[in-house]
């Protein structure tokens, strides 16, 4: 798999409407609890795996680190039901995997721990910008539009609730 091409111009995300923004990630509190935080590691890949899928929701997303022990993903969502219906799908990778993680919790003395924060931002609350760049975040997940079509600065991109 290549890189992607740099966009020799200023471009813009090309979203519309509101953007919802899902952080997930894990902590290794303590590394001796291998059979505790392993599975925690290795769902998220399958996971990803599925909403691949035509029509999952899920637009675009990018790997986090903070340092050795925490792993994690900004992922961009069509839409906050989409976010939900997955997270609950009863026939999907993230029940089972939630399920077995609050088994595992009661005896684990927290050897790993988990986190997500979910944004679901207006139209016109956000804007972007990528210069130089291959497509990334936002941009990555919606595609991008030269710049001069929703404004050439931020204020302008923010202010025409073009976004």
């Amino acid at each position: 798999m290549g890189m992607a091409p740099i966009s020799e111009r200023r471009v813009t995300a090309a979203a519309e409407g509101e953007v919802v923004v899902f952080l997930i990630g894990m902590r290794i509190n303590r590394w001796r609890a291998v059979r505790h935080w392993l599975p925690v590691l290795t769902a998220m890949p399958r996971m990803l795996k599925e909403l691949s899928r035509e029509g999952s929701g899920l637009l675009g997303l990018r790997g986090l680190r903070g340092g050795p022990r925490v792993y994690g993903a900004v992922q961009y969502w069509e839409s906050r039901e989409k976010l939900l219906a997955y997270a609950s799908d009863q026939g999907g990778e993230h029940r089972p995997a939630w399920a077995a993680f609050n088994r595992r919790v009661r005896d684990s003395k927290g050897g790993v721990g988990i986190w997500h924060e979910t944004y679901v931002v207006p139209a016109g609350s956000y804007e972007s910008v990528y210069v130089d760049m291959p497509p990334a975040g936002l941009g990555a997940a919606w595609g991008v539009e030269p710049v001069g079509r929703r404004g050439e600065r931020a204020a302008q991109r923010m202010a025409s609730g073009a976004v």
